[in-house]
């Protein structure tokens, strides 16, 4: 690795200028360390937001951003920047997963068994007619998020118990003053104090949320899918399959941290109401860590059944199915 002495960004020792200022690299010279400023963390500035091209952090290749776009990955290389408010930033963690169903029958056979295990209730995969079928690297924005969930909610056997002691009270007082009316005098024994039946409890979740980071695509946002993220390397274009596109993306990091806050915090909702069925009072805190930039391989299956289209999202990883939409 080589670094410019005029502005201190690393550059690839093969580099001829400097992908940030555009100074040569054998008048710069290359022995100099970065400055403070080039080594934080999320990189230096590489251009304003609206320039229509910019040169790749990593290469030096140009990059041409399409309008909208904010997610942008090298042709050239695989390098990555992503616009946010002070402008085009280089992105400091880009990792792939390999595709591991390279074979568009074998995530078909994913897809067949999903559809006969019940998507259309029957099984009639065989008179489903497949539309389109598509193979492309997706990009996500994976984000660690830490959640604490406190509620509270009616215990069923508490408040059951409760009840049956007031009933066997309002008995046993109801006798005494029968007692009474014959001339007996008894003492009625009561059931004690009212048991509250109001519990307290909290729940802790850890998540790798991934946010899709293409619009266009938000009907497939996964709800509950984790990828397999063991298995993931640092981003290479070269092991990309040839004729595979690249998507690029239009999401922000910010905006998809909004996004994994708010579907983290329902799945902890959820969770909260499938443990016990009266919940009330629920609050829940989210932490999000830093995020990375993910590109998954999908197989993406577009299905006619008797009129009704529908579309199935693979991982094309670990081949399972990540989204369906009818």
């Amino acid at each position: 690795m080589i670094y410019c002495v005029k502005c201190g960004t690393s550059l690839p020792d093969d580099a001829k200028f400097c992908a940030k200022c555009g100074t040569p690299v054998a008048a710069a010279g290359t022995g100099a360390a970065p400055t403070a400023a080039a080594a934080a963390p999320g990189g230096p500035t590489l251009a304003a937001a609206g320039v229509q091209e910019l040169k790749c952090p990593t290469c030096g290749a140009p990059i041409k951003p399409v309008f909208g776009e904010m997610v942008v990955t090298c042709d050239y290389c695989g390098g990555s920047v992503s616009l946010g408010g002070a402008g085009w930033k280089e992105i400091q963690k880009h990792t792939m997963l390999p595709l591991k169903v390279p074979d568009q029958a074998a995530a078909l056979a994913t897809v067949k068994a999903w559809v006969d295990a019940g998507f259309f209730h029957r099984h009639e995969f065989e008179q489903s007619k497949v539309d389109e079928a598509k193979l492309s690297y997706v990009p996500f924005w994976v984000l660690p998020a830490s959640a604490s969930t406190t509620y509270t909610y009616q215990d069923a056997a508490a408040s059951i118990g409760s009840t049956v002691g007031t009933m066997a009270a309002a008995e046993l007082l109801g006798g005494a003053l029968g007692g009474r009316r014959g001339g007996v005098s008894v003492i009625p024994i009561m059931a004690g104090p009212v048991v509250n039946p109001t519990r307290s409890e909290t729940i802790s979740g850890q998540y790798e949320f991934p946010v899709i980071a293409v619009k266009s695509m938000a009907a497939y946002q996964p709800k509950d899918y984790q990828f397999q993220l063991t298995g993931r390397t640092l981003f290479d274009k070269k092991a990309v399959p040839e004729g595979t596109p690249v998507l690029n993306g239009d999401l922000g990091e910010e905006a998809a941290r909004g996004t994994a806050q708010a579907q983290v915090q329902q799945l902890q909702s959820e969770a909260a109401h499938k443990k016990h069925s009266m919940v009330s009072k629920l609050e829940t805190k989210v932490d999000i860590s830093e995020g990375e930039l993910l590109h998954a391989p999908i197989w993406y299956f577009a299905l006619e059944h008797k009129g009704q289209r529908s579309t199935v999202l693979i991982d094309g990883n670990a081949c399972r199915v990540i989204r369906t939409l009818a």
